[in-house]
This record gives structure tokens, sequence and C-alpha cells, in this order.
């Protein structure tokens, strides 16, 4: 079996490919190697930029520095696979903000191209959406309790209409290729799923405030960092650990049943800011310091994946819960701190 990964070299995507050498795939890792999301995370930006690459490369996986928003060269490293997972991605609401035609022309033009492939090369392919694409209206329906925001019913199921509410660059073009994904299901009949994902996390996820909270607070916490949350910590999700959305596309490619799925934790690994925090606390056995800032622009407050179509259609669910996946992450950045992190944050 042959398998190209855009974004690689990503967290997820290094995850993806590790996942598919162990089961003796030949595994290609397609990614820019950018670096504009790590320059902002306080850490050892070109350390941590080549850290994936380097672990890939001990594994055997064949790495290609190179863009998805260049077809035809997309296109040349797909010929002979039978499979591409499309991880690449701009993935920060913030950054969306700022650089909108960067947001556009990876998220839009790049989902795009990569779906160009498959139906040329008619090969199945899966792609990362965000559960962002439903955009916030989600919030007006929102309970507030003492640590956490509640809402009936508590799990979201694919059926919710997208991208409601306050819209930022980043919900449109993620929902572009959310509708591009279902539009060449139809049209071209392609085996192709879109799954919806929810707040990753893991080892090898070098998280910062604009994506990656749960490892951006692990970092923090142990590198005696303040932890800063915006808004007031009660914001809600259900977590979901690299190694259980590894087996959502391998679910997809075994059942080849094309659609759109949300992939989350459920409601077991659904927890706010603070019960993270608190998490980490007994983790680390020590109390991390948190500052509050005021809520961001077109922040999502709540969501928790209803997974049943994945059940049914896929047999996937995810088994890995918070305290496991997040000790996982400690142990990882422990190991790993001298040489990957720097001594001052930003």
């Amino acid at each position: 079996m042959k398998v190209l990964v855009t974004g690689g070299c990503g967290f997820l995507g290094s995850h993806i490919c590790e996942f598919y050498v162990e089961k003796g795939a030949y595994v290609t890792s397609y990614d820019n190697m950018t670096k504009y999301e790590l320059k902002r995370t306080g850490l050892a930006t070109e350390a941590a930029r080549n850290y994936n690459r380097d672990y890939l490369e001990k594994l055997g996986v064949n790495i290609v520095v190179a863009d998805i928003r260049n077809f035809e060269e997309l296109l040349d490293n797909t010929k002979g696979c039978d499979y591409i997972i499309h991880t690449a991605a701009q993935p920060a609401m913030t950054i969306s903000w700022e650089n909108p035609r960067l947001d556009f022309s990876t998220n839009v033009l790049g989902t795009f191209n990569v779906l160009e492939v498959a139906r040329i090369l008619e090969i199945p392919v899966a792609c990362c959406a965000t559960v962002h694409v439903y955009g916030n209206s989600i919030n007006d329906t929102l309970e507030e309790e003492e640590t956490r925001y509640r809402r009936k019913p508590e799990d979201i199921d694919e059926e919710l209409p997208t991208l409601q509410g306050t819209l930022t660059p980043l919900h449109a073009s993620k929902g572009a290729g959310d509708i591009y994904i279902k539009t060449y299901i139809d049209t071209y009949n392609i085996e192709a799923a879109s799954f919806r994902l929810t707040g990753l996390y893991g080892p090898r996820q070098f998280g910062g405030e604009d994506h990656g909270w749960v490892a951006n607070f692990t970092i923090r916490a142990l590198m005696d960092w303040p932890i800063t949350i915006y808004g007031n910590g009660k914001q809600v999700r259900d977590i979901l650990f690299a190694s259980d959305a590894c087996r959502a596309f391998d679910a997809f490619y075994k059942s080849r049943k094309p659609g759109i799925y949300n992939i989350g934790g459920g409601k077991k690994t659904a927890i706010s800011l603070l019960n993270c925090v608190d998490i980490i606390e007994d983790v680390l056995g020590k109390k991390p310091e948190v500052k509050f800032a005021p809520e961001r622009h077109g922040d999502l407050k709540y969501f928790i994946c209803n997974t049943t179509k994945a059940k049914q259609e896929l047999d996937w669910a995810a088994y890995i819960e918070p305290r496991a996946g997040i000790k996982a992450l400690s142990d990882w950045v422990q190991n790993n701190r001298e040489f990957i992190f720097q001594k001052e944050p930003i």
C-alpha cells in the first residue's frame, strides 16, 4: 500500500505517517515546511519545525518538500498512490484574520487541488475539516455552569446547519473545503470523506495560543510559563487524541463510505479549558499559573461531537480519555524540553 499525507510533517500528519509505516505501507509526507504558526508559540522555531521531519525520516518515510497549492507537483507525487490523506491546512483563526489570502489559498485552493488529484487518479481521499464549519451561533444556545458551558442536547450531529453566526476567514475557507468535498462526492462519485475534527492533541504537538490549546497549556505549565485563557475558561471541546484520529482515517479507507463525518471524542472526552488546567495540575503535581484575557472574535465556545454516523458507517469510535492523553503528551514534553523549547515565553 502507498499512502500520501499532505502536511505530513505537521502534528496530525506525522502521526498518520507513523501509523501507516507501522502497518507496512510506503508513506510519503508532502509538506511545504512552513513556519508561520510556530513563530508565534515561544518555542524554538527551527528545532520544532524539523522535529517531526527528522522523526519520520528515521522511520523510512519519503519526505517531499512541496506545496499543495502547486497542482502539477502534487499530481506528480501522488501517481501510484492508493490513498491520499489531506491534513495540510492553515488552521488558526487568528492567522486567518491577519492573512486572509494565505488562509484562502491554503484551505480552499489546496483542498481543491487534492480533490482534483483524487478525481484524476481515481483514488480515495480523506480530508481534515473542522467543527468550526458550523460557525458559532452554538454560543447562543449555552447554559453557564461553575466550570463549563452546558447545552441540550449535549452532542451535535452532522445535520446542524453550517456557517451560522459571526464568521471569520477561517470559517469561510474551511467551510468551502468541506462543501467542495461533498460536491466532488455528488458530481464525480469519488470516494471522499470530510472529517469535521474537534480539538486534536497528543505528543509531537507544538501548540500555541493560535492553535493546539491542550498542548499549549501542557507545554506552558511544564515550562513554568503562564497560561493565557481567552474568555472565562468554560469553553468545552470533546478533545481527540492523535492515535484515535489515525484510526478514523484508516477506518474510512477500509469502509470507502463517502460523506461528511463528525470526528471527536464525544461526551466521554468533553472538558472545559478550566477542567484541562485541573487535569494538568493533577498530572504534573503543580498548579499552573493562569491569566485571563478578553474572548476572541469568532471563537466557538462549545462543541461535543455526536459520532453515531462514524460508528455506523466506519465502525469507528474514540477510546483515549483526557487524563491518559494529557499524561502521554506531558511525558513527551518532559523528554524533549531541553532542545526544543526556548527559555523565555512570548
